[in-house]
Formats: C-alpha cells, structure tokens, sequence
C-alpha cells in the first residue's frame, strides 16, 4: 500500500517535470534575453537571407542596367541610395550583392571548416606519424597571412567565383583543424572511448560513432563564426580586383576602383557597401559567440 502511495505521489512530480519543457517561443525569449547582441546578429543574419533570397523582388532597377543620363545621382526617392559612375542603381546592387556574398561564404565555409574539421578528426583520433604530418601542413598553411594565402591562391588558379571559393575555404582549413583535432585529444580520454575498445569495437566505428557526434557542437560554432571571416575574405579579394569577377555586384569591388576615384563627389558609393560589409561581418561574429557561449557547458551557466 505505503509503494503505491509513493507511486501515485511521483505521478504528478514525474508530469511536472516532463511538461516543464519550455516551447520554442520561451526558448527564443530567453535566447534573447540572455544574449541581446546574438538576438540582433540572428535576427540582421534573417534579413540578409531573406534578402538574397527575393532579390529580384526587392530591388527596384537591374543592378546591371547602365543610365548615362544617371550618372552619381545622389540617394533619393527615386535611387534610395544613389547612383554610381554607370548610372546602375546602388540599393539593387547592394541586394543582388547579398547572394553573391552569402554563396561565397556558405560554400566556402562548408568546404574548408568541414575539410579542416575531418583531418582534425584524423588526426587527433589516431596521433603518431599520421598527427605529425597532418598538423606540419597545417602549420605551413598558417605561416601565410590569410590575405595573401587566398590571394596567391586565386592569382595562381584564375579570377571565378569558384575559385575565390577554393581559396577562402583553404584558408579556413587550419583553424578548423586545429580546434576539432584538441576536442577529440579530450574526447580520446574518456572512459566509454576505452569501454568501446576493450570489446573489440573497430577503431573506425568508435571515430565515426562515439567521437564525430561530440564534435558536432565545436563545429556549428566554427561553421557560424567563420561565415563572417569568408564573406570579409571575398569582399577583400574583390576589393582587389581577384574576386568575384564583374560586372558581379559584389560588396567589394563596389569599393574599388571608381569608388575611390570619385569619394568626395559621390561618397555613398562606398558607404552604403562598406555598412553592408560590416553588417554581415558584425551579425554573424555576435550569433557565433552567442552560439559558442549556449552550446559549450563551460559557458552556458545555469
């Protein structure tokens, strides 16, 4: 009798606990709450997005459409954000600019954070020889400046889209590397790593089964915060002529060149793409430390 009563007694006490789950709304609150500048970066990293998305809805002209009669026509009902030495409109090119941003650093992101993440995970899981040599090329990638590594890449392989591509996802292959490789150093010492080989598990099974998923979380922060790191690496690269390859309406280039000639008689050409540069760069560093700061136990706090 007295064991039912206790059982009857949990009943409550076990519901409250499974329904005291919070909804995905009070998730986002708090979220907001606790991290107000990774709400902001989350919520610019929507509109950027939705932007690239509806591009063609959203602008006003062709970005590429050339207007002689046009020419450095000062932000106002008609060009919202002015006109540059062509005449094209410069909010439709800022628009259409967010998808080439946003493929760019996507792709790239995807290519040399997951490329760096596999070799850390190599590795770091089987050390010796195989450490040593895989952690000697990632050192002679890192003895390069960023910067000139994606640009000597770029100048040796052509001027494309893919190519700047390739380039910016090398350069974020190290750090990858590096940051996947010392979790699963940590990871290795674990007592259900030596549980796993102790009945035989193969060693394959144990990397890819047991220590990939304790990756996953260190990879989604690395993956979010180098988005910001690629889309500044290929505004650079268009900056200098060796990006996307025009007449793209990419941030960068759209600095370059005139915008430098003709800053005093037309400065929004390089203001309004500089803002979107910083933007994107601000709100992906401020969601990625939010990120990093909620997913790590170290740092969630109670």
């Amino acid at each position: 009798m007295s064991e039912q009563i206790r059982s009857v007694e949990a009943q409550p006490v076990l519901a409250g606990r499974l329904g005291a789950r919070p909804g995905i709304g009070r998730r986002l609150m708090h979220f907001v709450r606790r991290k107000p500048t990774g709400a902001i970066g989350a919520g610019i990293i929507l509109l950027m997005i939705f932007t690239a998305i509806f591009a063609d809805y959203i602008a006003r002209y062709d970005p590429y459409q050339i207007r002689t009669d046009k020419l450095f026509a000062p932000p106002g009902p008609e060009f919202w954000l002015g006109t540059d030495d062509f005449g094209r409109d410069l909010f439709s090119r800022i628009v259409y600019g967010s998808r080439i941003s946003l493929y760019v650093g996507i792709l790239a992101v995807l290519f040399g954070t997951t490329n760096g993440a596999l070799w850390g995970l190599v590795s770091g899981y089987f050390g010796g020889r195989t450490d040593f040599i895989i952690q000697r090329v990632m050192d002679a990638l890192m003895a390069f400046p960023t910067l000139v590594l994606a640009l000597a890449i770029v100048a040796a392989l052509g001027q494309s889209t893919t190519n700047v591509i390739l380039a910016v996802g090398i350069v974020l292959t190290p750090t990858a590397n590096r940051v996947i490789r010392s979790v699963v150093l940590s990871i290795k010492q674990n007592v259900y790593i030596e549980a796993a080989r102790a009945i035989g598990a193969p060693e394959l099974r144990i990397m890819f089964l047991h220590v990939l998923p304790n990756c996953v979380a260190p990879y989604i922060i690395l993956a979010t915060t180098a988005l910001g790191t690629a889309i500044l690496a290929e505004a650079s690269l268009s900056f200098l002529g060796l990006g996307t390859p025009p007449p793209e309406p990419a941030w960068g280039s759209m600095l370059s060149g005139a915008a430098q000639r003709y800053i005093r008689q037309a400065p929004w050409m390089a203001i309004y793409p500089g803002i979107a540069i910083s933007l994107a760069v601000f709100a992906f560093n401020m969601f990625g430390d939010a990120l990093r700061d909620i997913l790590d136990p170290r740092l969630r706090g109670r």
